[in-house]
Order: structure tokens, then sequence, then C-alpha cells
């Protein structure tokens, strides 16, 4: 029992004891250094990699050409048939005529 004692005070001193040395400072600083350096790093290779992942996408779905195909009947008494889709081109044509 005396030695849990004997522990429990030793606890107390490390804990209560304001002094660092000097060395054991700069080593912690040192290595909070390196950390923050490889923190950034890692967000900027993140940011890297979004950027060309979104890219990657933009570009593969940018190969695709994507159309309706509209069928439409019209009349006209010209003989001339134009048609302004949805898109706004204009696309010519004849009319059937029913003479």
């Amino acid at each position: 029992m005396t030695q849990k004692t004997h522990m429990s005070e030793k606890k107390t001193e490390v804990k209560n004891s304001e002094a660092v040395p000097y060395f054991v400072h700069e080593g912690i600083m040192t290595r909070m250094e390196r950390t923050n350096h490889r923190l950034w790093v890692m967000c900027i290779l993140l940011v890297i990699v979004l950027v060309a992942t979104n890219l990657s996408w933009i570009i593969y779905e940018s190969q695709f050409e994507y159309y309706e195909e509209q069928i439409v009947e019209q009349e006209s008494e010209s003989g001339n048939n134009n048609f302004i889709g949805h898109d706004g081109d204009i696309t010519n044509g004849k009319a059937d005529s029913n003479d």
C-alpha cells in the first residue's frame, strides 16, 4: 500500500510541475511544425485531386451529344415549310401539298 501512495505522489508532482526543459519544448514545437506542414500539403493535394476529378467528369460527359428528335407535321400553302425548334435552329423543308 505504501507503493501506491508513493506512485500517486509522483503523479501529482509531475502534474503540478510547470517547468519544462527548453529542449523538450523545442522538440514538441518541431513535431507540431512537421505535422502542420503535412496537413497543409494534404489539404493542397485534396484540392488538386478534387479539381482533377471534376475536370475529368466534365470531359467524360462532354463527349456525348444528347439530342431529341422531333417529328413535326405542319401545313403550308406556299410550298415552303420552316420550323424553328426549341433550340433556335431553323429546319427548312417542303410542305406536303394536298393538290
